[in-house]
């Protein structure tokens, strides 16, 4: 292991040991919060400034990208739901669903600039760099390592445990979204452009499609096929947003001033 890339390493197998073992003892609503302390001491043990962090105003078109994401992929998995007659809106509230998704994206905004989004793209991703990693293998480390820490989630008891067949997909899917935010996060130098994503992602899947085995307000019982985060509909379209934003960015692909 070189000297540049100690850190980074370590700082993922402790992130995910800690939410490990809070989601294993019943701590799950807390287990990503560690990651803020492991974010500012990590940041203060190697001087990473604010903005290597991506701490700062990203590029107002990247928000649009950032708000598109979610939103894209939601519509184009509720129009072939419908098509297949797999929604069934007989028992959903829409107030009650409205009110959940502002709570639930504008919780996850404020939390994940700080956690998430501030810890993997934004401590680790400059932690890369500064080790002399390349950008490719920056996007890509970062993404793999947020899936990973993700693992604790789906295989132990922590509410959200989807059926253990839909597991592998999860953690690919939550690689694939990793990569998109990862590019949001390089194009325009903010983490807070992907944890803006990161926040409607969450409210539009958990709160219309469900998580584990809750049925969201959409009411798809088959989340194998529509699932966002655990359906195969879901990888392709991620895949295909992914790949648009990487042909997009690629000629401009270095990180804003």
């Amino acid at each position: 292991m070189t000297t540049g890339l100690r850190r980074p390493i370590l700082g993922v197998l402790a992130a995910v040991a800690v939410t490990s073992t809070m989601d294993a003892t019943g701590l799950t609503a807390f287990s990503a919060l560690p990651l803020a302390l492991l974010l500012a001491g990590f940041c203060y043990l190697q001087g990473i400034s604010r903005k290597e962090a991506g701490l700062n105003r990203g590029q107002g078109r990247t928000y649009f990208l950032g708000l598109l994401f979610p939103v894209a992929v939601a519509a184009l998995i509720i129009l072939v739901a419908l098509a297949a007659g797999a929604i069934d809106l007989t028992h959903t509230n829409w107030k009650k669903t409205g009110i959940n998704f502002a709570l639930v994206a504008f919780s996850t905004v404020l939390v994940a600039i700080v956690t998430e989004e501030g810890f993997f793209r934004g401590w680790l991703w400059a932690s890369l760099e500064r080790a002399g990693v390349k950008k490719t293998g920056v996007l890509l480390w970062t993404s793999v390592a947020f899936s990973l820490w993700h693992w604790s989630a789906v295989m132990l008891k922590t509410g959200f445990e989807p059926p253990r067949a839909q597991v592998p997909l999860f953690m690919v899917n939550a690689a694939v979204i990793g990569v998109v935010w990862g590019l949001l996060r390089r194009r325009s130098g903010s983490v807070i452009v992907s944890s803006l994503s990161h926040g409607v992602w969450n409210g539009m899947a958990y709160v219309l499609f469900g998580f584990g085995t809750k049925v969201g307000a959409l009411g798809i019982k088959n989340a194998a096929l529509f699932g966002p985060e655990v359906g195969v509909l879901g990888l392709v379209l991620n895949i295909g947003f992914a790949a648009l934003l990487w042909t997009w960015f690629k000629p401009g692909i270095g990180q804003a001033n």
